[in-house]
């Protein structure tokens, strides 16, 4: 074991303290790797912690994200750079390096900057080795430009999937499932395009519950492109610095997110009195949308989550809405117990997460293909409890945050094949009803698929159901 490599062992606190965005973009890295915390949640928790400025928040931001979204890219610089197996090296300095090299790839800070801030770094957080072991790997790598390391640790690949992997950093399965449901609807073309949008940083955008908010509102935002009640922020920064996100009547929502829950409240025509469930709606935020829309038609509407501690989080997010119904159960028991019940289902079924790499980048070095075989058997059971509970007549909404072909239409053709009574509706038909302007979508199904490169939105897909006894 060599002397930088060793275990953690931390310092005497040199003069020089790390610069707070820094140290919270480390300490970041450092709970999503050890404690396997998530970034969305860990980094806004730590900005608040150290109170942060707002021009270090974004610099933090930049830091943790643009880190964790390159880590498979820059990995494979650092072992280049420093002739060593990533596994070698220890964690504690492996990520003081990946925030080094994506400062000199990819962020415009000079490189006596990058390397200085990150040497002083390894002084409060390493071993005593590991100090000149970071100074010589960051000035390797400083010699080189991103074209040039990107034209290096592939130069002797020769496969495209396995190329593209390296370059854009997704795990070479993600790759090829993504191209799979890109080539589906006869555009894998794109593949290269949606990589790339996954290693952007999304817009903020918001929605605004139906009821509550009014047109002079002081939030300062642009109407997004599809959904009639989302918004776009204009600037930067915190977004609960507005008084309405505050209050819980505007929430933080990704635009696809709200498309998914409009095409089921609007896209298909609705009567009086009906009953609406979301079936598994942690954290609670479509369920705030359908909610509020479900007050506006005069429906009752019911929100149902299989964890303690995620309804509780449900009930939070529907606090303003205090006649809604949360209850706590498993979703594949309430086609049993509530059988021919509701008018209209919305079932957001657990998943890869896969169409939201952008907003949660650690997510794609935690999933494995086995993942998708254990979900779908979930989604297959979960559907098939939603079409029991579905009224004869009624509309069920299957949605998941994943084009993986096997969790979207691989489920659903399962379900029309083993139930004769249930057809699919055309979604595409219902969303254009719901949309300010057309979408496009490709390939020949009824449902939708949304595309981060596309449409700007995570990749959502939606299909509707409807069963005739």
């Amino acid at each position: 074991m060599t002397e930088e490599t060793r275990p953690r062992k931390k310092q005497p606190r040199r003069s020089r303290p790390i610069t707070p965005a820094r140290l919270v973009a480390f300490e970041v890295l450092m709970a999503v790797d050890e404690d396997d915390a998530y970034a969305n949640l860990a980094l806004p928790a730590k900005i608040k912690e150290f109170g942060l400025t707002s021009n270090d928040a974004g610099l933090a931001t930049e830091l943790t994200y643009g880190t964790l979204r390159m880590q498979g890219f820059y990995d494979t610089v650092i072992a280049n750079a420093s002739a060593r197996d990533i596994e070698t090296i220890d964690l504690v300095v492996l990520n003081i390096l990946r925030l080094g090299v994506h400062q000199l790839l990819n962020m415009r800070v000079a490189t006596h900057a990058a390397v200085d801030e990150s040497v002083n770094l390894a002084e409060h957080m390493a071993s005593l080795g590991a100090v000149g072991f970071v100074n010589a790997v960051l000035r390797r790598t400083s010699r080189h430009d991103l074209e040039d390391w990107q034209d290096f640790v592939t130069r002797d690949i020769s496969n495209a999937e396995e190329r593209l992997s390296v370059l854009y950093s997704h795990p070479v399965w993600i790759v090829r499932s993504l191209k799979q449901s890109l080539e589906a609807e006869g555009r894998g073309e794109e593949l290269e395009a949606l990589l790339a949008a996954d290693n952007v940083n999304p817009r903020v955008t918001l929605v605004e519950l139906p009821g509550f908010v009014d047109t002079n509102d002081e939030v300062e935002g642009e109407p997004t492109p599809y959904s009639p009640v989302g918004m776009s922020l204009n600037t930067g920064g915190d977004p609960t610095r507005f008084a309405r996100v505050r209050e819980g009547v505007v929430r933080v929502q990704d635009e696809g997110s709200q498309l998914a829950a409009l095409t089921l409240s609007r896209g298909v025509d609705s009567s009086e009195h009906e009953q609406w469930l979301d079936m598994c709606a942690g954290p609670g935020g479509k369920a705030a949308l359908l909610a509020a829309e479900a007050e506006e038609s005069g429906a009752i509407f019911i929100a149902n989550e299989v964890i303690p501690a995620r309804a509780e989080l449900v009930r939070h997010a529907l606090d303003v809405l205090p006649g809604v119904e949360v209850i706590t159960g498993d979703g594949r028991e309430i086609g049993e117990t509530m059988p021919n019940t509701f008018d209209r289902i919305l079932l957001d079924a657990p998943c890869t997460g896969l169409g939201a790499l952008r907003r949660r980048p650690e997510a794609r070095w935690r999933k494995s293909p086995k993942d998708v075989g254990d979900l779908t058997g979930l989604q297959a059971e979960l559907l098939r409890s939603a079409i029991l509970a579905l009224k004869p007549g009624g509309t069920l909404a299957y949605v998941t945050c994943s084009p993986h072909l096997a969790e979207t239409r691989g489920v659903v053709e399962g379900a029309l094949r083993k139930y004769p009574t249930v057809t699919e509706l055309d979604a595409r038909q219902a969303i254009s009803g719901v949309t300010m302007s057309a979408l496009d979508l490709a390939g020949d199904s009824k449902s939708v698929q949304l595309w981060p490169h596309r449409h700007g939105t995570d990749a959502m897909f939606i299909a509707l159901l409807t069963k005739s006894e």
